[in-house]
């Protein structure tokens, strides 16, 4: 498993203009030692050649993946432009759009079921997959919204993107390992968490990626973090060899 910490942690601190995107990149290198980052697609000042090369030498240079682009309304009826976030994805080598369903109120499933068949057609024709996260109140809040989306999409192109500590007492995380491309956890994440999600997706070897949902993390948070589970990690590899 790989680490990559979600730009949106940091959403209000960018909001206000306190630190800027190239700023957080340098930050998850020098600071985070992070293997990987996942930019959100309003975090992006601009989204020309230029810049988009900026970010992908600068990501590089640092030696880090761009793991993903997050796009909390990528999925909405009403999203604008959801060609040129597959497009900016397919330019800086994204391999993966994480993004939640609607929510319920705000529209219905089979227009939701639409924008689902569209968007992974799109996703397809780019090479990009789509990470379904999921949320309190969309239509994929549970394990079991999400695998039925997936198997009313039928699309190789959805995939899951879950935060295994959103899941309600009744889900099933198993439902979702064995398509999860992307993993999610709150940058205050309990050692009891770290171990729940280490055990249910012992298998996943793509980016964890640590976050903060009300976008108001800070450094010394996501640090303590990005501690945190490198070492749950490094003692699961020392249990696992010396078996």
């Amino acid at each position: 498993m790989k680490l990559a910490c979600a730009s949106g942690a940091f959403h209000r601190a960018i909001e206000r203009g306190d630190l800027t995107q190239l700023e957080f990149v340098d930050l998850c290198a020098r600071e985070f030692a992070c293997d990987g980052v996942v930019l959100d697609v309003r975090h992006f000042p601009r989204n020309d050649d230029d810049y988009l090369a900026q970010i992908k030498k600068m990501t590089a240079d640092r030696g880090l993946s761009v793991a993903a682009l997050a796009d909390p309304a990528f999925f909405a009826p009403s999203r604008q432009g959801r060609a040129g976030v597959l497009e900016t994805a397919r330019v800086l080598g994204a391999p993966i759009i994480a993004a939640p369903l609607a929510p319920q109120t705000g529209c219905s499933w089979s227009e939701q079921l639409a924008v689902l068949h569209e968007a992974t057609a799109s996703a397809k024709a780019e090479n990009v997959t789509l990470a379904l996260r999921n949320a309190p109140q969309t239509f994929a809040a549970s394990s079991y919204d999400c695998k039925r989306a997936s198997k009313e999409t039928d699309s190789a192109w959805l995939r899951f993107g879950p935060d295994p500590g959103c899941l309600g007492a009744g889900d099933d995380p198993a439902l979702l390992a064995p398509n999860t491309v992307l993993l999610w956890a709150g940058a205050g994440s309990t050692a009891e968490a770290i171990g729940a999600t280490l055990d249910a997706f012992a298998g996943f070897l793509g980016h964890l990626t640590v976050d903060d949902a009300a976008g108001e993390a800070d450094a010394g948070a996501v640090r303590a973090a990005m501690r945190a589970w490198r070492l749950a990690l490094s003692r699961r590899e020392l249990d696992s060899t010396a078996q």
